[in-house]
Order: structure tokens, then sequence, then C-alpha cells
């Protein structure tokens, strides 16, 4: 296995698109880490240019130890899986498995060895003498994972590779990636733009945008001690409800008001007076049907259901609020009073979106 180290390297296209901008990151060798992010920002060129598709501008990445300038890209023992899987289309699945290996001179009878347990695995045993245009997406899907396994290299590269199949095989996939991860314990990139492959697959992850690392930690981490406004935004459904406002000292008492919201804070607060962004994920809300001390009064809008949960629409004079309850009897137009979990908030600086308390 190979451990895959980039030191402040950078990308910057001929038009003067800056996709990659001094990026420093340790990947351990055998963990499956998830480069996650919208559109854009810059997780598929990284990619690329450890796989040596593309070439740095700035900066250096060691595989294994090993300066990777040095090494062309078909001697970085790594394979990549494409978002469209660049299957070759004139080729039978048999054909299209044994590419890799026919390439590096494999004698048929060990290319044989290798591509019957994969077939077996992922269940295209019956399906190898078939053309890429006579399969489904999924197992369109199946061929270009099975082609990374039969060569098995020391590392693992997917671009988006589930982004083109539907919901249900999305959760299957997700559930046989790791299953086989846990079983080859091979470096693995996962590239995605969504956020529960992202939670759901990595035992890290390296959160990006605009061409650079905004977070790097595992998924609670990530969802529950968001270090900048943005990952708190990106992670979470529905999102997380955002507040600008204030902090204010009444008589030793702290509040955070907001408009029409004015809460106070617990006792042992060290927030002093500023100005601030307030945090509060839907779940992190008590819905409470008559008025506690220190609530918030809101009106009932609209209600999402999930079978499980609700997703509750509140407004305030200034402000919507979305909560998420297990309750079930809630009624739209109704008053309700909503306190949060104070111990689950999350608090940003107004200027550098960054996270003000740990």
């Amino acid at each position: 296995m190979s451990s895959i180290s980039l030191h402040n390297i950078s990308k910057v296209f001929p038009d003067g698109t800056q996709a990659v901008q001094e990026i420093s990151l340790e990947i351990r060798a055998g963990e499956f880490l998830v480069l996650v992010g919208p559109s854009g920002c810059g997780k598929s060129t990284l990619l690329r240019l450890i796989a040596g598709l593309d070439e740095l501008t700035g900066g250096s990445i060691k595989i294994g130890g090993e300066n990777a300038a040095s090494l062309l890209p078909k001697d970085r023992d790594l394979a990549l899986v494409f978002q469209n899987y660049a299957l070759f289309p004139n080729l039978s699945v048999y054909d299209n498995l044994s590419f890799g290996l026919k390439a590096r001179k494999v004698s048929k009878v060990i290319i044989k060895e290798k591509i019957i347990p994969v077939s077996q695995r992922l269940g295209l045993e019956e399906l190898l003498q078939r053309k890429p245009d006579e399969l489904s997406g999924g197992q369109r899907q199946r061929v270009a994972l099975g082609r990374l396994l039969v060569r098995n290299p020391s590392i693992h590269l997917l671009d988006e590779p589930l982004s083109n199949l539907d919901a249900n095989l999305r959760t299957s996939m997700r559930h046989e990636l790791a299953k086989l991860h846990n079983e080859y314990q091979k470096t693995t990139l996962f590239v995605t733009h969504d956020q529960v492959e992202a939670m759901t697959l990595g035992q890290r992850l390296c959160v990006m945008n605009q061409g650079r690392i905004i977070q790097v930690g595992t998924p609670t981490e990530i969802y529950d001690f968001p270090e900048h406004r943005f990952v708190a935004e990106f992670f979470g459904s529905p999102p997380i409800n955002l507040f600008k406002g204030e902090i204010q000292s009444v008589q030793n008492n702290s509040f955070f008001t907001n408009g029409s919201i004015q809460i106070p804070l617990p006792k042992d607060s060290d927030l002093s007076e500023r100005e601030i962004e307030l945090g509060i994920r839907p779940e992190d809300w008590t819905v409470h049907n008559e008025a506690p001390s220190h609530s918030v009064s809101a009106t009932l809008q609209r209600i999402e259901n999930l079978g499980d949960t609700r997703i509750l629409h509140f407004a305030t004079q200034e402000n919507a609020i979305i909560a998420k309850s297990e309750l079930r009897e809630f009624q739209v137009g109704r008053q309700y009073f909503l306190t949060p979990h104070w111990n689950r908030v999350h608090w940003f600086d107004l200027q550098t979106e960054k996270r003000v308390l740990r």
C-alpha cells in the first residue's frame, strides 16, 4: 500500500483558471479519503494531478515516499475509475477487464485467474461476453470497478463513479464500495459532490471550495464541528439555519439578538459582545406547544412528511426557521415555541466566516 503526500501543489490552466491553490494533504496508506465539494471546486483536477494526467504548476507530490515527478502515470501503481466509466465499446466485458493486464503482457492463464474471482465478486460472470452497450448503467459501473480490481494497484482513484446511477442503485453501490475497501484495504481517493456519499464512505473527508482545502476530518468532526461557515452549509439536509446578529450583555446576562429573536445564552457562555453568526441545525431545535422561558415564537407554515420524521418550516417576523422532529401532531398556521440545544450550536465570525468556538 502507498501513502500520498501533497505539498503546496497548484494548478493553473492556460486560460488563467487557478483550479488548485497551494494544497497540502497527507493521505495515509490504506485510507479511504473522500474529496468533496461543489462542482468546479478543483477536486477532480486534484485527482488527475495525483494520477499524472495533468502537470503540476507548482508544488510536489510523493507516492509511497517517492517524488511523483519522476514517475510516468503507468509507473505510479494506481488506477482511475471515471464518471463515464471509460469502457471500450468494441470490447467484451472480459476484454475490458483484461485490457490493463494485457497491456502489461501478463499471460492469458494469469489474466483468467484474476478475472474469474473478480467477476464473481461483482456479479459479472454471466455478462463476460457482452459489449458495454448491452449492459445497464449499474452493470457498466461494476465493469469499471472490476477493471480496477483485476489490476488491484496500491492506489484506487474514483472520480464521481456513482453520479450516473439512480438513487436505489447508488445506495447499493455505496455499500459495495465500502465492502470492497474493507476487503482490499487499498489507498482510496473518492471524488464526489454528494454529501451522503461523502459521509457514508469516507474514513476522512477533505472538503474543498474554490481550489482550496477548507477542512479535513472524520465525518463526525466535519458535521459536528465545522471549522468554516461553508462546511456547515454544505453538510446537512435540510440545511443549517444561519442567523446574523450580535451578542449583547445586560446586567451580567448575555443574549443573542437578531430582529425579533432574542435568546439568552447559557451562563457559562464564553462569547463577548460582538457581531456574529449563529448556526443551528434543524435537528437541534426542540419544538414546544406552550412557551417555556427563553424560547423563539414562530408560526408553522409548511410540513414535509418524511414518514419517520417531519421537516417543519417556521416563520418569525424577520426569519425563516427549519426544524426537524419525530413528533407527528403539528398544525400549519399555528404558533409554536422553539428552543435550541446550546451544546450543539455553531458560531461563525462575520468577516472570516471561521468557527469562533470549538
